[in-house]
């Protein structure tokens, strides 16, 4: 998959400064393509035709064998306006022989300058190579190709889970913010993001999006893998934001530290896969402008880890500085005053109204799905539970770290655990005190612990010394002990359970 997007800009490797200037023009009257459809690009198509009579910049092509808005409910079509769904079926066709046909991917290369592909997960790559391949067939190799998949994919052979943007580092990615059924509300307002490894690309692009239509404001980007992880996990954390809504909401103490907390990790660990991505200096070193120019406050922010007296780099959060990517995840855990949250929300409302019933975890994912499925989620369209899926394999390919991500280490456990540890789980995430407490305790990095730290370090004479004088008086007490006789009756006392579910987890991943 490396070598099959080598290429994604909107110009030729030319010095002909006439060639470029037309070059712009038609970008300036180019049109933007989605293919294969699905709920968020329908619904803005929808809103497109809502501000617009006749919008001339956006066409849609379903994939084969999936109707333009078959991702909505019958429902929801019924309360559209005719005239809107009419605009938006031909966004999807075009006149050929005095009759309408329905658009294909080819007719999107042929037509658009900016295609995005806005399948899944499970067919992304499948439409990446095909729409490579056709666009290298049609030479149209200045279309630039980006994608709108916000969750893991998985290799079944080599049984490896990633973000595709890693795999494809020139990919573009674009993230809006869609709770349920709220782009088809014509005086609601929406950020988005595009995200490409070119300052430029990103640059053109997020204006070709911009203009779709005047609800809807894009910003550029240049943290593509940041912001496709990000999406990948925000589906995650909105998942136990709508448990904790649901079971918590007699006690709204909890939510405050319990939403800062999903939001700060979603960011942190997004910070972790920034450090180890493969260009990250020809993504700062090689722009053709500075990032500040793109809205950035500044080019890098970088956190940093004292060790043995050198200074480490450990993340980068510059991509933090993206409004639109941060209120993308704050959105999606809230709850809004009119509508419905986005569906992952709602599967962790399922699960927190199933777990007070039940008084039990889950039995199994596939459980937790059937309880989706009769509350009328699909499964298909839930990304979060997709991508808890493919957690562990994520947190080792990427080394997040564990007080990074303690919030979805215990929605895992809670979901694939054995059964003591579920019963753990449960404790901790229906008991406002024990969440509570494993809010504020799994934060706690393991290497800022002073022994923890000294163990690994016991070539450094600081180091050794702190433990030798532990041993001696440790020593020291069990000799005292010993010569008065006195024995030590601690009650062992049951850890409580935030404790538990720390070390499970510590020991687990």
């Amino acid at each position: 998959m490396d070598t099959a997007l080598n290429s994604n800009g909107f110009f030729p490797r030319s010095l002909d400064a006439d060639l470029v200037r037309q070059r712009i023009r038609e970008l300036e009257a180019g049109k933007v393509g989605f293919y294969s459809v699905g709920l968020y690009p329908a619904s803005l198509a929808y809103n497109c035709a809502m501000q617009q009579e006749e919008p001339a910049s956006l066409l849609l092509a379903a994939r084969p064998g999936r109707q333009l808005l078959g991702a909505f409910s019958q429902e929801a079509l019924e309360g559209m306006d005719p005239d809107h769904v009419a605009t938006v079926e031909r966004m999807g066709s075009h006149l050929q022989n005095g009759q309408r046909c329905p658009n294909t991917l080819k007719d999107l290369l042929l037509r658009c300058e900016l295609v995005v592909l806005s399948a899944n997960s499970n067919h992304v790559e499948e439409d990446l190579q095909e729409a490579c391949r056709l666009r290298a067939e049609l030479g149209r190799d200045h279309v630039v190709l980006a994608c709108l998949a916000g969750s893991f994919s998985h290799d079944h052979i080599a049984n490896e889970s990633y973000v595709l943007c890693e795999k494809v580092p020139n990919l573009g990615f674009f993230s809006g913010f869609h709770r349920h059924g709220a782009l088809r509300n014509p005086h609601d307002s929406f950020t988005a993001n595009f995200c490409h490894p070119s300052a430029l690309t990103a640059l053109l692009a997020a204006r070709m999006l911009d203009r779709l239509s005047p609800n809807i404001q894009v910003s550029p980007g240049v943290h593509n893998v940041e912001g496709q992880y990000i999406k990948a996990a925000k589906n995650m954390a909105s998942v136990f934001a709508g448990f904790g809504y649901t079971y918590h909401y007699d006690n709204p103490g909890v939510l405050p530290t319990l939403l800062t907390l999903l939001l700060d990790q979603c960011l942190d660990q997004a910070a972790t896969v920034s450090m180890a991505r493969r260009n990250r200096q020809r993504l700062y070193n090689r722009q053709p402008f500075p990032l500040t120019e793109l809205g950035y406050g500044v080019q890098r922010i970088e956190a940093a880890l004292v060790r043995g007296g050198d200074m480490e780099k450990v993340r980068d959060h510059t991509f933090a500085q993206l409004t639109a990517m941060v209120a993308d995840v704050r959105g999606s855990m809230m709850r809004p005053v009119s509508g419905k949250p986005t569906r992952n929300f709602q599967a962790g409302q399922v699960l927190a109204e199933h777990m007070r019933v039940e008084q039990r975890c889950p039995n199994s994912m596939e459980e937790l799905e059937s309880w989706c499925e009769d509350a009328g989620l699909r499964k298909g369209g839930l990304e979060g539970l997709k991508a808890l899926r493919y957690w562990p394999q994520i947190a080792r390919k990427y080394a997040i770290p564990v007080h990074d991500a303690s919030m979805v280490n215990l929605l895992y456990m809670a979901i694939y655990g054995q059964s003591s540890t579920k019963d753990v789980a449960f404790s901790v995430m229906t008991e406002s005190r024990e969440l509570s407490n494993y809010c504020q305790e799994s934060v706690r990095p393991t290497h800022s612990r002073r022994y923890a730290e000294a163990l690994q370090n016991l070539d450094q004479s600081e180091a050794m010394d702190l433990v030798v004088n532990a041993v001696i008086a440790d020593n020291a007490r069990r000799l005292i002990r010993d010569d008065s006789g006195v024995e030590e009756t601690e009650a062992n006392a049951e850890p409580p359970a935030y404790l538990k579910a720390m070390n499970v987890i510590e020991n687990a991943l």
